[in-house]
């Protein structure tokens, strides 16, 4: 075997370098060529070496996209629905590190004679690493607190409608450049720990707005729970939601071009489902580590311990690496069958309008008296216009007042 000279390794270096100067050269004689004598020619990416085509430019889009999302900012609705004493706040505090309810008064007794359900929306702006999330909480106090319990979701759908038919009218008008998407995103339902599945009031509930908005169930308090309790209840759950055919939020597919450690950790939210969680808003100090958790006699229960509970599991999916899929299901499945139907109806009421109009003149039968009806008809699409543009100056002015109490927390 002969032996290599160290002149022959730097005869390899020059090739080399010589090679590269010369790709160089071909490069900027091709940038060259386009324009010639003031007439744009075309030309094509020149192969330099193998493979190795010229740099266009179009793969910095994602770029792009992401500087424009992050000026823009992000929006996401969270409503909370269960019972009181759940731990619905302080979950939410857990979620997002902050006191969403720091200025709430205790409940006067004579206000909980009667047992009805409210809405109450709270709005923040959190930072974090130079991005920006508009949050909106919609919490749902005196759900389930009464006897009759029919009114308790009659008031949660009527509030998801409400927001699909604003959004619906505020695309259908002139302005449609600042929109303010205020649709419910995700559905967080609370089940209580205590019983062995889904009360007749948990299935009449999500019956009622699975078609309206992507629920994800959750079992609350779940410190009171052994793991054989805990997993047996899961089951027990999903046989519920399966015999009663409630469509919750189901986890997309992962793309084969993920990596490993992605999809194992998307096959565990998977096998986690519904998530058992725990909230708390005390930091504890165990072993010298600062915990959030809960001190009882027995113990420490470590929030964001994933042997102890899911709530690890629950920020990721909620934040983590879905939060944008929930988004596009509110876009693309929810509204658009809310839009289809709202489309369907303006198409009858204009039917049925025009064939009246049609039986009416066909009655009159003189043209004088026919256009006399149709003048009357055009005043009274012109009084409802105005009345349609004096509803959405309202709104608008709600919407500022609103905007007015929202605090800004930076993370």
């Amino acid at each position: 075997m002969a032996l290599l000279r160290p002149s022959d390794f730097e005869s390899d270096y020059m090739k080399r370098k010589i090679d590269e100067v010369l790709a160089k050269e071909a490069r900027a004689r091709n940038r060259k060529s386009i324009f010639q004598n003031g007439i744009k020619q075309r030309s094509y990416p020149a192969v330099v070496r193998g493979d190795e085509k010229e740099y266009i430019g179009f793969a910095t889009l994602p770029e792009q996209v992401h500087r424009k999302s992050v000026k823009r900012g992000f929006d996401f609705t969270l409503m909370v629905v269960g019972e009181t004493g759940l731990g619905k706040s302080t979950l939410i505090n857990s979620l997002f590190l902050t006191d969403l309810y720091k200025d709430r008064q205790p409940t006067d007794p004579t206000e909980k004679i009667n047992k009805t359900t409210k809405i109450e929306k709270r709005t923040m702006e959190i930072e974090e690493k130079g991005v920006r999330l508009r949050l909106t909480v919609v919490d749902t106090p005196g759900f389930g607190d009464a006897l009759n319990c029919e009114e308790s979701y009659r008031v949660c759908e009527k509030y998801i409608d409400d927001q699909f038919n604003k959004y619906f009218q505020d695309e259908s008008g002139l302005n449609r450049r600042n929109i303010q998407d205020n649709r419910v995103h995700c559905c967080l339902y609370f089940i209580p720990p205590y019983g062995h599945g889904l009360r007749q009031l948990d299935i009449e509930f999500m019956r009622r707005l699975h078609k309206k908005v992507n629920l994800v169930p959750v079992i609350a308090k779940a410190d009171v729970l052994t793991q054989k309790e805990k997993k047996r209840l899961k089951e027990n759950m999903m046989k519920d939601i399966a015999a009663n055919q409630i469509e919750i939020y189901e986890f997309p597919e992962c793309d084969p071009e993920e990596d490993d450690e992605f999809k194992r950790q998307d096959a565990e939210l998977k096998a986690s489902f519904p998530f058992a969680v725990i909230g708390s808003n005390t930091v504890l100090e165990v072993a010298g580590r600062r915990v959030r958790g809960r001190q009882y006699p027995w113990g420490v229960v470590e929030v964001e311990n994933q042997q102890h509970c899911d709530f690890v599991k629950l920020r990721t999916m909620l934040i983590s690496t879905h939060m944008h899929d929930l988004k596009d299901m509110t876009q693309e499945v929810q509204y658009e069958n809310f839009r289809t139907q709202c489309i369907s109806q303006i198409s009858q009421m204009a039917m049925k309008s025009r064939t009246k109009l049609k039986r009416e003149s066909q009655t009159f039968g003189d043209t004088g008296q026919a256009d006399k009806l149709l003048q009357q008809k055009d005043e009274e699409i012109r009084r409802m216009q105005d009345m349609l543009h004096q509803m959405e100056e309202k709104l608008r002015t709600q919407q500022s007042i609103d905007q007015g109490h929202d605090s800004v927390i930076n993370v």
